[in-house]
């Protein structure tokens, strides 16, 4: 009787676990729900930046993939006003554009050899935007080592003078300082701030900006002379980088133009035979000659933008 009134108690008190448990499981899934419409509405409902987010479904359902979370990272390096699904949506659309256009124009082999482009594009359309925004961002270090330095003279404290060019400074170099103003202002030290600015915007000028800030902040030091010197070394290289840029500008063009080029003889070629295009894909030996021409147009084109890719 014992026994049997003991695991009567022992039922009923595992079924009031059970039912426990699956409460809090219930209310705690209802909390994160609602916390991640909350965020959804924040982040991609509401007007942001003057419009309204588009497709937040496949952004929600994007972001949590691994290839998600790579476009996001790269996004948020290039500054641009887009979601990871507004990114993915009209990346797939311009790909569906390209293939039809170029089965239009040529053949469906070559469609399919324009979409493998097209994915090849996308990516180096955000590594484009990204090298970019941080030219951009170097053009403006000389101005912002004279505000540093000016700010610090005055006896200010280096992360006041931070947050001081934030506000003065255009974007990019506004934007990215007002981020290590945030981060500074919710505890972050200098050193983790200043790192990861330097890790966005990749370059030797904002490394030794960096170096020089934390080291300073570290040390201590004349910090001033050290701006004021690093002002000028900026700016001397501003004008040789310009010089550069001005110099290789037609042989970038080159290296667009010889693509080009290639697909304007295709054009040539079909118009004065119709149909040869389709006779030349037709057959094995054709494909394997086109994705050749394809790879040596890409590889001349890599080669001469890796051979202009001047390091100053």
């Amino acid at each position: 009787m014992d026994l049997t009134l003991l695991t009567v108690c022992a039922t009923l008190l595992t079924c009031v676990f059970a039912v426990v448990g699956l409460h809090s499981y219930s209310a705690g899934k209802a909390q994160r729900d609602d916390l991640v419409e909350r965020l959804a509405a924040a982040g991609q409902g509401q007007m942001t930046g003057g419009r309204r987010r588009r497709f937040p479904a496949v952004d929600r359902r994007l972001r949590t993939t691994r290839l998600g979370r790579s476009i996001e990272h790269k996004i948020a390096v290039t500054g641009l006003d887009l979601t990871p699904g507004e990114y993915f949506v009209y990346s797939v659309a311009g790909l569906l554009v390209v293939y039809f256009v170029m089965e239009t124009i040529f053949t469906s082999f070559f469609g399919l050899i324009g979409v493998l482009v097209g994915i090849w594009g996308a990516n180096a359309f955000l590594d484009w935007q990204r090298a970019k925004r941080t030219q951009s961002f170097i053009g403006q270090l000389p101005e912002l080592t004279r505000i540093l330095a000016n700010a610090t003279q005055a006896g200010l404290a280096l992360r006041t003078a931070i947050a001081m060019a934030a506000e003065e400074l255009d974007d990019p170099a506004g934007e990215e300082l007002r981020r290590v103003a945030d981060q500074l202002a919710v505890g972050h030290s200098l050193d983790d701030a200043m790192n990861e600015l330097s890790q966005r915007l990749p370059s030797r000028e904002l490394t030794v900006l960096v170096t020089t800030l934390i080291l300073s902040n570290r040390a201590g030091g004349t910090i001033v002379s050290s701006l004021r010197n690093l002002t000028e070394t900026l700016e001397e290289r501003k004008e040789t980088r310009r010089e550069v840029t001005t110099l290789l500008s037609q042989v970038k063009v080159t290296a667009v133009a010889v693509p080009v080029l290639g697909l304007g003889f295709l054009l040539i070629i079909n118009s004065m035979r119709a149909g040869a295009l389709d006779a030349m894909t037709g057959a094995t030996v054709g494909k394997v000659v086109v994705v050749i021409a394809a790879v040596l147009y890409g590889l001349g084109f890599f080669m001469i933008n890796r051979l202009t890719r001047i390091r100053i």
